[in-house]
């Protein structure tokens, strides 16, 4: 897998049954099929434990909602001390370009979710913004460090 622009992280990679590269997810704690959208998930997920501060055990990964009746996912949501969503994270393909329409996405399913922060990914460039309480979307300069009083 390609080099992100994310710290390097040291990953147990291996290979299943079937030949399949697969990489262990230490929040799901089992070994997820390795594909470039999960290297980017991964990464981000040590990222934003141990780089920005979110607590691993308030991390939940390709966590399943219901959006206008229809199950979708979301790729991250790390959540505050008192199980509160305050971040909702979409990750893409190192090849996908992060675009209008993830952000279109990101918002829609944050009607459901009510993060305080978006961040979108493709390993390579982040985007990350603020819901305010206009209803607005402001860009940050960064991605947010925990706070304990989230």
């Amino acid at each position: 897998m390609e080099r992100l622009n994310l710290p390097a992280c040291d990953f147990d990679i291996g290979t299943d049954d079937e030949g399949n590269t697969v990489i262990y997810d230490e929040i799901r704690r089992k070994y997820i099929r390795l594909t470039p959208e999960e290297w980017v998930r991964q990464h981000l997920v040590r990222y934003l434990i141990h780089d920005r501060g979110f607590p691993a055990a308030y991390t939940v990964v390709e966590s399943g909602f219901q959006y206008a009746g229809t199950p979708v996912r979301a790729d991250i949501i790390m959540h505050n001390r008192t199980g509160q969503p305050i971040m909702l994270v979409e990750c893409k393909a190192p090849e996908i370009s992060i675009k209008e329409v993830v952000f279109e996405q990101l918002s829609r399913y944050n009607t459901v979710i009510d993060a305080r922060y978006l961040l979108a990914s493709n390993g390579r460039v982040h985007y990350c913004c603020e819901h305010e309480a206009s209803g607005g979307y402001a860009f940050l300069p960064e991605v947010p460090v925990f706070e304990k009083e989230d």
